[in-house]
């Protein structure tokens, strides 16, 4: 007996097919739909290249919300990403806002190993024997890797030296 063409549409209808279109309607739509755009996070601040002196270096000690800068043989890194070392209650603490160079170079976090007179000349490293002057160098290349230089420290009175309207 020939089969009719009524016959050929009920088997292309069966429900294997019908649940088989439905699947490949389903990804197409899931393939083609409309995505949403993936919000991206909002970029840092761009950080300018400044020129410090001492007391203009001093305010940022990572205290009242500042970032946390130091300076290593006159560049200036931000090291507001460690501020749990460098920054308040840290044990660099002392170093933050300030220049840190004779510190570091003789492995000591005293007080009296930062400059007094924020005014006056930058330390020359006068007194520092080779064993002192390779472990500044260590030092100097672990922030180079580690953090941004964002700027040089300069003397009181240098040409270089920022107005005071520069301050924070």
């Amino acid at each position: 007996m020939a089969e009719g063409p009524a016959a050929q549409a009920q088997s292309i209808a069966s429900p294997i097919n019908l649940i088989l279109l439905s699947l490949l309607i389903l990804i197409v739509y899931i393939r083609l739909r409309p995505q949403t755009a993936p919000t991206l996070p909002k970029a840092p601040p761009p950080i300018v290249f400044r020129t410090f002196t001492p007391p203009t270096l001093q305010p940022y000690n990572g205290e009242n919300g500042m970032p946390v800068y130091l300076a290593v043989r006159g560049k200036v890194f931000d090291v507001t990403p460690g501020r749990n070392f460098y920054g308040p209650s840290g044990p660099y603490a002392n170093f933050a806002g300030r220049d840190a160079t004779r510190g570091l170079a003789c492995g000591s976090f005293d007080e009296d190993m930062l400059t007094k007179n924020l005014e006056g000349p930058l330390d020359d490293l006068e007194g520092l024997g080779d064993t002192e002057m390779g472990s500044l160098q260590d030092w100097e290349e672990r922030f180079d890797e580690k953090y941004l230089v964002i700027g040089k420290l300069v003397p009181v009175g240098s040409e270089e030296a920022p107005e005071e309207h520069e301050k924070p």
